[in-house]
């Protein structure tokens, strides 16, 4: 499944964390999730009438982030927030993030309401849609969010496909994840997926610099790179690895070049098929 992500915090502080126990929070995440009840792929996403805090919330993350990224962002991920949808000054619509993401690499943000099973997430993006959720996080806390929300996905998954680059490595997963029906392959998939679009690093003149969307779009972690575990990539070195979803990862994978990560990549996922978990140590669980 689409594993849920707490940016910038540790499990103590998600499990304190007022957007998971403020009643009037909740009922406007709820609210807002609601909309992508029986939603099909590719269908328009409803619209959201953000309000001004919300608004308020993006931009102060904005100031914050873009800074961030500057310094530790690796220089494909630079190059393609020139041209991704992310405004300074108000939420976009899902409407007005796929409208310009199609006229770059052919992707759309397809509406989500949370957590999105493995087949349906992984394998739309084959198709050229990512599952984006609407609602933003709470405002009390604008640096953390213990589940992907908004800001995540425009500032992270918008980011990235904006870049054809980019884009051919979610449809490389996509294609993959639509070939097979083994939910132990499918995790594998999802683990993979994990450690490279959402966690993942490149090593620039020895400087290691974030390409992945979860450290893109988290201003304290994109900041601490250095002090996580870097390992080469690897995937069975990925597969090896348990990840925290609740805070700071403890070990990422850095390649030399985005073109490292797609290679490795396709080698790997092009052979996979649906007996293909036991070879690589994994299987059904009871």
């Amino acid at each position: 499944m689409r594993t849920p992500i707490a940016t910038d915090g540790r499990l103590d502080a998600a499990a304190k964390h007022p957007g998971l126990s403020d009643p009037r929070y909740l009922l406007r995440r709820r609210a807002i999730a609601s909309l992508a009840r029986g939603h099909r792929v590719g269908a328009p996403s409803p619209r959201v009438d953000y309000t001004e805090a919300e608004h308020r919330t993006w931009r102060t993350v904005h100031q914050r982030l873009w800074n961030a990224q500057r310094e530790h962002a690796c220089r494909a991920a630079l190059d393609a927030r020139e041209q991704a949808p992310v405004p300074a000054d108000h939420i976009p619509q899902h409407a007005e993030v796929g409208l310009h993401l199609r006229a770059l690499t052919g992707f759309d943000f397809t509406v989500a309401g949370g957590v999105v099973g493995n087949k349906r997430f992984l394998g739309s993006m084959a198709d050229g849609y990512f599952h984006a959720v609407q609602f933003v996080r709470h405002p009390a806390v604008p640096m953390f969010t213990p589940e992907p929300d908004i800001i995540h996905d425009v500032f992270g998954h918008g980011i990235h496909l904006a870049s054809p680059a980019f884009a051919d490595v979610y449809r490389l997963i996509g294609d993959a994840a639509m070939r097979v029906q083994n939910k132990d392959v499918l995790q594998m998939i999802s683990d993979v997926y994990w450690f490279t679009l959402e966690y993942g690093i490149l090593d620039e003149a020895g400087i290691p610099k974030a390409y992945g969307a979860a450290l893109l779009s988290s201003a304290g972690e994109i900041c601490r790179l250095r002090q996580a575990r870097i390992r080469p990539l690897d995937i069975r070195a990925m597969l090896a690895t348990k990840y925290d979803i609740s805070g700071y990862q403890p070990v990422l994978f850095s390649a030399r070049s985005l073109d490292e990560v797609t290679t490795t990549l396709d080698g790997f996922l092009s052979a996979l098929d649906d007996d293909s978990a036991p070879r690589y140590g994994r299987t059904a669980e009871p």
